[in-house]
């Protein structure tokens, strides 16, 4: 059935649009048989702490029962749960077994070269427990680190449940990071071993990961000697592999030596489960520390709540990789926990060919579907001739994720891939926050096209200005968290006061979530990107910082800039403006030594930080507009990036400079992958 349209009137202001007066409403057959209630929200607000209670007694499994719910006396580092004891692989797998639900399809992998893979509870149980236990036999114990460099295949999810599963903290790094964002990654967490493979899959063909583990190990002047023992290598390829003996261990001799029977470790629930590295922008990634019993409460009532989720009949899909944080909490942990069937695919959506998504929901009928805003809009590039030439209706529920979507994507989503009838839930949440914190409920919200809407019952969050008082309905500032949350992060790895200070010291005991809101006529929140110096490319988050220091490593480059220039497919692109070095501005001057400098210079950055990071496009500049302090106005930078007429320049110390830069004097090289 679908979902009832209505309109409102728009009041005029706060580029209130058409799109915003338009509302879904969830069909009466829908509402009967959710999950949430409307009474969820009355509920959660009469006992906050009472409902969060409720939501780990329900939905997570412990070895030994909490009496405490929240302990904030020593805020902004919070304890939830704190006296009770679990095991998140045991959460995720082995209760499921025990439970009778053994044969349930947990993954049905798809290989990017076709090749599949169909692994039940039963069969993850044994697969965790014999990592488990030949992490054990490399010397790794609970309190240790693991680091996990991998591609979207099985084994990744196995290997962050076998680390959980004996205690040690679990430390994934996006396969698509260089070796030097790995090694410093592994020297922060101080990891005793690295999961890899030899390498993946990615249109069309295979690329090797195992190498660029092999630099980051590499000694290195001025490093610090590696604390990485041994190194576990997936065979995922076949193709050839360097080899570091009494080092490096096939994870398939290691699992095959190893029993399969495995009990797990029973953990504090503030006992640490895994560091994931964002970018941060003092340009050093922060090291997001999340524990064991309030993550898991919250990504599993976020899971069941927001799609939905029917664990006997429904198949769900999360596109996302597990090297970001929306891959650990809704396809490992989340779904899991939930005891859900899964796709977990390895490729991208456009390999072998653009329906390729598509031609996987209509294989094994994908009934809950997320996804970011980029590739939503890539599939309306390609045309909507694509997805209907398959099957889709065994989609109900649809989400997105990574970065607000425009409204014109969640239009052409609901109509194209949800075929009018499945409600859409774009939520919002970052890697600190650890699961969902602002999301439309379905069967319970009338949804608006581009709106995240309303926090989720038992989240308290709101949009104040400078003074943190909440701003009026139609009116905009900064999205805050007021009250602590069970998923939320403990800190930064070994760096207490960095977290404070990152999160907690803009607003008095509030957590700034570092992006800018609006609330419309209704209350509905409106995310409008960051207000930092943090990029949002294609859900990724980038620090200019970070980039900026990549780039002035290179001898060629004396100083950089670096902003986000609003992008149609991917959100924000990375925009580059670079001064040269004296002996090599000249060779900038003609067309070929300048699309030379920027290849360099793109190739570097990549080196240095990850593809991901290369500047969509490199501008070599004279100077950089600069206030009498020294400060790089950068908002005049994005006006040049985005081709507008450039704003106020008085307050430059030297206002000609955006006059040369305006004039075209600065060459842009322009290339793009």
């Amino acid at each position: 059935m679908p979902e009832n349209e209505t309109t409102t009137t728009a009041e005029p202001g706060l580029e209130n649009l058409l799109h915003e007066s338009r509302t879904f409403a969830p069909s009466a057959e829908f509402a009967a048989q959710a999950n949430a209630q409307p009474g969820i929200y009355d509920e959660a607000k009469a006992d906050r702490l009472a409902f969060w209670a409720k939501q780990a007694t329900e939905l997570v499994s412990w070895h030994k029962p909490f009496t405490e719910v929240l302990d904030w006396s020593n805020a902004p580092v919070a304890r939830w749960f704190g006296d009770g004891q679990l095991n998140a692989a045991y959460n995720a797998v082995d209760r499921h077994v025990e439970a009778g639900h053994g044969d349930r399809v947990a993954i049905h992998f798809e290989g990017e070269p076709g090749d599949t893979r169909t692994v039940t509870y039963a069969d993850l149980q044994r697969e965790v427990s014999r990592a488990a236990n030949a992490l054990n036999a490399l010397g790794v114990v609970k309190g240790d680190r693991v680091v996990i460099y991998l591609p979207m295949i099985v084994e990744a999810v196995v290997a962050m449940l076998a680390c959980a599963r004996i205690g040690a903290a679990h430390s994934v790094v996006f396969g698509g990071f260089s070796a030097d964002a790995l090694r410093s990654r592994i020297a922060d967490a101080e990891a005793k071993v690295v999961i890899t493979a030899d390498g993946g899959y990615r249109r069309g063909s295979a690329s090797a990961l195992k190498p660029a583990v092999d630099e980051a190990l590499a000694p290195k002047d001025g490093a610090e000697p590696t604390t990485v023992e041994h190194v576990l290598v997936v065979k995922r390829t076949g193709q050839d592999t360097a080899w570091t003996e009494h080092r490096d261990v096939w994870w398939h001799d290691a699992l095959e030596a190893a029993d399969v029977q495995h009990t797990p470790v029973w953990v504090d629930a503030e006992h640490p489960l895994f560091i994931l590295y964002t970018s941060g922008t003092t340009g050093k990634p922060k090291g997001i520390l999340h524990t064991t019993g309030g993550y898991l409460t919250q990504a599993a009532y976020t899971h069941k709540n927001v799609f939905d989720l029917k664990p006997e009949s429904d198949v769900y899909w999360c596109t996302a990789d597990i090297g970001w944080v929306t891959g650990h909490s809704y396809v490992t942990y989340g779904p899991l926990v939930n005891g859900a069937t899964q796709v977990i695919y390895e490729g991208t959506p456009d390999s072998p060919h653009q329906g390729r998504w598509w031609e996987i929901v209509e294989k094994y009928k994908v009934s809950l579907f997320y996804t970011a805003p980029t590739a939503i809009r890539a599939c309306m590039k390609w045309g909507e001739e694509i997805p209907n030439k398959f099957d889709l209706s065994s989609l109900r529920v649809l989400g997105s994720v990574g970065e607000s979507i425009n409204p014109e994507a969640w239009m052409w989503y609901r109509r194209v891939i949800g075929a009018d009838k499945a409600p859409i839930v774009d939520t919002w949440w970052q890697t600190e926050t650890g699961a969902m914190m602002i999301s439309p409920l379905p069967g319970v919200t009338a949804t608006k096209p581009g709106s995240a809407q309303v926090p989720l019952p038992g989240i308290v969050a709101d949009v104040v200005d400078d003074e943190a008082k909440p701003v009026p309905n139609g009116g905009g500032g900064y999205l805050v968290l007021s009250e602590p949350w069970p998923s939320m992060l403990r800190g930064i790895w070994g760096d207490l006061e960095r977290f404070k200070d990152t999160y907690w010291s803009r607003f008095q005991g509030i957590y700034f979530a570092g992006d800018g809101a609006k609330k419309d006529e209704d209350g509905n929140i409106w995310l409008l990107g960051r207000v930092d110096d943090v990029m949002n490319v294609s859900g990724h988050r980038l620090s200019t910082t970070e980039i900026e220091s990549a780039l002035v490593s290179n001898p060629l480059v004396a100083e950089a800039a670096v902003v986000g220039a609003a992008d149609e497919m991917t959100g924000q692109a990375v925009v580059a403006f670079v001064i040269l070095r004296g002996e090599h501005a000249e060779k900038a001057s003609t067309d070929e030594g300048s699309k030379e400098i920027e290849t360099t210079l793109r190739n570097h950055v990549a080196k240095e930080i990850g593809p991901i990071a290369k500047p969509r496009k490199i501008l070599v500049v004279p100077e950089l507009p600069k206030t009498r302090s020294g400060k790089i106005m950068r908002r005049l930078l994005r006006d040049v990036a985005e081709n507008r007429t450039v704003g106020d320049a008085t307050t430059l110390a030297d206002s000609s400079v955006m006059n040369l830069i305006s004039a075209g004097l600065a060459k842009p090289a322009g290339a793009e992958d």
